[in-house]
């Protein structure tokens, strides 16, 4: 067997695991979330962002497998930004496109040299530049949305993080409008699909994925440190995992949450540019009360 018959093979077999074997657990959690939140329409045009990693990875798969079935016309194209990767990784995720079959288009962008330079936790720093070259390569390729890999476990973790460490409950939304450039949107079509899956669909298939390739990170691993962002990510998924011994729901419940919210039983909330406590409304209709803008108790910055 010669070494496009190998290579054609397993390009059978990875589809098929899509189609079938991981059909339930992958493609039909993405087509749902793509339905329920409506995440692509009728003429988008859709960069479908990829990091590299499993879960940018198996999602650019997911968008092949749903155009395969093209129900309505829409445009994809694989984006992958280079911020300053080493070769080997680079190379890593070329043999990985290939493998898959997944048509990507490169550029450089050398964040890695900016947020390198700052002392403590760049992630965030790092995360809104990657964003930001991101929408603007896409919208100068014509897309109207970009595709981002966050799949249910960033979306519950990112909720407890958020009450946990910053004092505030606010979900990881399926889909966000950009303030910055006009007309573009960011959709998360991975929002119900569980990293546990991901892996098993990785390791059924024999996939090895970039793993977080910045110096920072790399940097922090030789001197058995860690950004501290990351540090409480983990910590906050190992508490799930210690509740998920004695409540086997507990993920799914946290989720639910998020769409079940009885904005009466709150002590206070934001809606838009305004913060209103529960006695802006004790007395009066909730609708009346948020209608009334000029009762907040304060307006945001």
């Amino acid at each position: 067997m010669n070494n496009e018959d190998e290579l054609r093979l397993k390009r059978d077999r990875i589809n098929r695991s899509i189609q079938k074997t991981y059909h339930k657990a992958l493609y039909t959690k993405f087509v749902q979330a793509v339905s329920d939140y409506g995440l692509i329409e009728e003429g988008d045009s859709i960069a479908v962002c990829i990091s590299g990693g499993k879960d940018s990875m198996c999602m650019a798969k997911l968008f092949q497998e749903i155009k395969r079935h093209n129900k309505f016309p829409f445009e994809v194209r694989y984006l992958v930004m280079d911020p300053g990767y080493s070769t080997p990784n680079r190379d890593l995720i070329l043999h990985n496109a290939e493998l898959l079959d997944i048509p990507l288009t490169v550029f450089d962008s050398q964040i890695f040299d900016t947020v390198y330079k700052i002392d403590r936790s760049p992630c965030y720093l790092c995360a809104r530049m990657r964003r930001g070259h991101l929408y603007a390569k896409a919208k100068e390729y014509g897309c109207n949305k970009i595709a981002l890999g966050h799949h249910f476990d960033d979306v519950i973790s990112t909720l407890l993080m958020g009450m946990f460490y910053s004092g505030q409950y606010e979900a990881m939304m399926p889909k966000l409008k950009s303030t910055n450039f006009e007309g573009m949107e960011l959709i998360r079509p991975m929002y119900y699909i569980k990293e546990s899956d991901i892996i098993k669909w990785a390791g059924y298939n024999g996939l090895t994925f970039l793993q977080c390739a910045c110096r920072f990170s790399e940097q922090a691993a030789r001197e058995n440190s860690e950004d501290e962002s990351i540090s409480k990510r983990i910590e906050t998924r190992k508490l799930i995992e210690e509740l998920r011994k004695s409540n086997p729901y507990i993920e799914d419940n946290i989720f639910a949450a998020m769409s079940n919210v009885t904005l009466n039983k709150l002590l206070g909330f934001k809606y838009k540019n305004s913060r209103y406590g529960f006695l802006d409304h004790y007395d009066d209709d909730l609708d009346i009360a948020v209608r009334k803008s000029s009762s907040a108790s304060s307006s945001l910055e």
